[in-house]
C-alpha cells in the first residue's frame, strides 16, 4: 500500500468510526466485505453495492438463511449521520491533543484485538506517546465504581505489584476500582512503559468521569488513553456494553476486583472468557454486596481465586481456556431490551423533548426503527411522548 492509500484508508476508518456505533454487526461485515475505502463509499451513497458484497454480509452474519436485506436497512440507519462525517476535522483534533490513529493495517496495531474478529473495531483513537504493549503484557483489573476500602486496598497492591513485574495495568477510567488500578500502576516506579492504560467509551478529547479528569490527564501523558469512538463522542450504556470487549481482548487475563451481582465487570469477565482469556475474580466477605458478583464468578467455574499480583501474573502465562458463562448483567432499565433499543435510550434525554430527526442523529438508526423503538419503549415506560418530542420517563 502506497503513501496515498494509507492515507485515504485512514481516513476512510476516521469516518466509519463516526458512522458506526462500536460493534455495529453489518457496518464491520461490510468493511470485511469490501475494505474501509469502499464500505465508506457504500455507507454513504457513493457507490452501489454489488450483489456480491450483499451476499458476502448476509453469509458472514446469517450463513444459510437466505437472502435478507441487512445492508439495506443499515444504509437507512446511517444516513442520518452522513452530514456530520468530517473526518480530517476528527483527525486535525486528534493531532491537537498529541494523539494518533490506529488501524489495522499499520505495524503498531494491537494484534490481540484480532482475536475479536467480526467484533474488532474499525480503529482505535489513541492519546499518548508509547506504543502498546504485546498482549502477554497486560493485565485488566476491573470492578464497582462504588468500591470498598477493602476492594481499593486489594486493587492498589495488586496493580503497583503488577507493574513492578512489568506488566500494564489496563481499566476503564471509572471511578472506583478503576481509578485505583490506573492510580496505584501510575504510582509505581520501574514500571511497565506504559504503566496503565485507560480505555474509554468516549472520545479521549474528553475527561469522563469528570472528577477523574486529572486522573485521566495524567494516564494520557504517562500512559494512553484510547477509544474506538472519534473526538467528540459521547459516553452512553452501549459504548460502555461495547468498550468492556476491548478491555478483554487486549489483557492476557482480566480480574474482577470487586462487582455486584449486577455489575458492568461481569460483561468485561463475559467477553474475556468468550476470547479464551483467563479470569481471576477476587474473593471478599460473604456478607459483602460488593463482593457478590466475584462469588458468582468463582461459583460458577468461569474465574479463578487470585489475591495477590503473583497469582494475577500465573494467569498471564500461557493462556488457557475457560468455560464461556453468560455474566453479562445490564442495568435495570436495559434488561430485556434489543440492541437497537439500547441505542434509543441512550439518546433520550432525560430532561428535554428530542425530535424524531434528532434522536435518528443520535441513535444512529433509521426513523422507521426509532419510531418502532419508541412504540417499544413507551410500552416499556421507558420513554414519554410530549408535545415537542420525546425523552425518557422519569423512574417511578
Amino acid at each position: 500500500m502506497n503513501a496515498a492509500q494509507e492515507s485515504s484508508t485512514t481516513i476512510a476508518r476516521a469516518a466509519l468510526s463516526r458512522l458506526f456505533e462500536p460493534s455495529d454487526a453489518v457496518g464491520l461485515a461490510l468493511v470485511a466485505a469490501a475494505g474501509p475505502r469502499d464500505a465508506l463509499r457504500i455507507a454513504t451513497g457513493g457507490l452501489k453495492a454489488a450483489g456480491d458484497i450483499k451476499e458476502e454480509i448476509q453469509e458472514l452474519l446469517a450463513p444459510g438463511e437466505g437472502r435478507g436485506n441487512l445492508l439495506d436497512r443499515a444504509l437507512e440507519r446511517w444516513a442520518p449521520r452522513r452530514p456530520d462525517l468530517a473526518p480530517e476535522r476528527d483527525l486535525a483534533t486528534l493531532a491537537r491533543f498529541g494523539g494518533r490513529l490506529l488501524t489495522p493495517e499499520a505495524e503498531d496495531w494491537p494484534g490481540a484485538l484480532e482475536d475479536l474478529q467480526l467484533a474488532a473495531p474499525v480503529c482505535l483513537w489513541v492519546r499518548g506517546s508509547v506504543d502498546v504493549p504485546p498482549l502477554q503484557r497486560m493485565v485488566a483489573l476491573v470492578g464497582s465504581r462504588d468500591s470498598t476500602n477493602y476492594g481499593a486496598s486489594v486493587t492498589a497492591e495488586m496493580a503497583s505489584g503488577l507493574a513492578m513485574k512489568g506488566f500494564t495495568v489496563l481499566s476503564g477510567g471509572a471511578y472506583g476500582i478503576d481509578a485505583q488500578a490506573h492510580r496505584a500502576a501510575l504510582g509505581t516506579s520501574g514500571t511497565a512503559q506504559p504503566p496503565t492504560i485507560a480505555v474509554m467509551a468516549c472520545g479521549v478529547d474528553r475527561y469522563y468521569p469528570a472528577g477523574n479528569e486529572e486522573l485521566l490527564r495524567t494516564i494520557a501523558r504517562d500512559g494512553l488513553v484510547m477509544s474506538e469512538v472519534p473526538p467528540g463522542s459521547s459516553p452512553t450504556r452501549w459504548r460502555f456494553l461495547a468498550r468492556n470487549r476491548l478491555i478483554a481482548a487486549l489483557g492476557a487475563v482480566t480480574v474482577v476486583v470487586e462487582a455486584r451481582w449486577r455489575s458492568g465487570a461481569l460483561n468485561t469477565a463475559h467477553h474475556a472468557a468468550g476470547l479464551g482469556r483467563p479470569v481471576g475474580a477476587v474473593p471478599g466477605s460473604v456478607y459483602s454486596a460488593n463482593s457478590a458478583g466475584c462469588h458468582r464468578l468463582l461459583r460458577g467455574g468461569s474465574a479463578i481465586c487470585v489475591t495477590d499480583a503473583s497469582e494475577v501474573a500465573e494467569l498471564a502465562g500461557p493462556l488457557g481456556t475457560h468455560p464461556e458463562t453468560d455474566v453479562c448483567v445490564p442495568s435495570s432499565d436495559h434488561d430485556g431490551l434489543a440492541v437497537q433499543d439500547i441505542l434509543l435510550l441512550d439518546a433520550l434525554p432525560l430532561r428535554m423533548y428530542s425530535s424524531i430527526d434528532k434522536l435518528a442523529t443520535v441513535a444512529g438508526l433509521g426513523f422507521r426503527d426509532v419510531l418502532a423503538g419508541l412504540a417499544r419503549l413507551e410500552l416499556a415506560g421507558l420513554a414519554l411522548r410530549g408535545p415537542e418530542g420525546w425523552r425518557r420517563a422519569p423512574k417511578s
